[in-house]
């Protein structure tokens, strides 16, 4: 039986090459990546297959990040709203959080990330939710209600340059391009 590069078709590997951030090595490794996540008897068809989102988050580059969920729905393309993945989702979450991929794409990922509700903008709800996650739900760590307000009104202040109460994606992508280190921190290394 021949390694995984036998079981993705070349022709695939060169139009994933060109549709991705990804070099050839990367795309292997990913795709091998993928299929030890399928039972053993379906890793011969590992690019028709979905992967459920139970054995997405066991992967160590995703299972201690805050934004795990967030990720697994951001990247499926599932008509079943499961957060499953096929292997295209699975290189399109990979090609975005390369080292190659540029700061647009990145910020554009990273503002679908932390808009929770999916309607387009940043919102106080939004916002609440990200500092939860970036600080953990322990009580321990939890900010206080007046923390917590304080913290949005500034990053409101700081962001939202059409004072509406909202963070839009041109606003959010404005904040990160004068944040030099986002696009090397926003990453998974498989």
């Amino acid at each position: 039986m021949g390694g995984s590069a036998s079981l993705l078709p070349r022709e695939a590997l060169g139009e994933y090459q060109e549709l991705t951030f990804l070099s050839k090595q990367e795309i292997l490794l990913a795709y091998k990546r993928f299929s030890e996540l399928l039972p053993k008897e379906r890793r011969e068809n590992a690019c028709s297959a979905r992967v459920p989102k139970s054995q997405i988050l066991t992967l160590p580059e995703l299972r201690a990040n805050p934004f795990q969920h967030r990720i697994c729905r951001v990247f499926s393309t599932s008509d079943d709203g499961d957060d499953s993945m096929s292997f295209e989702d699975f290189l399109d979450m990979l090609s975005v959080f390369s080292d190659s991929a540029t700061s647009d794409i990145k910020s554009h990922y990273a503002f679908r990330i932390f808009d929770f509700d999916d309607d387009g903008t940043l919102d106080r709800k939004d916002l609440e939710k990200l500092v939860n996650c970036l600080t953990g739900q322990g009580e321990e760590s939890r900010l206080s209600n007046a923390e917590m307000e304080q913290l949005i009104q500034n990053i409101l202040e700081e962001s939202d340059i059409d004072k509406d109460g909202t963070i839009n994606l041109s606003e959010f992508q404005h904040v990160v391009s004068r944040s030099p280190d986002f696009a090397s921190s926003f990453k998974i290394i498989l």
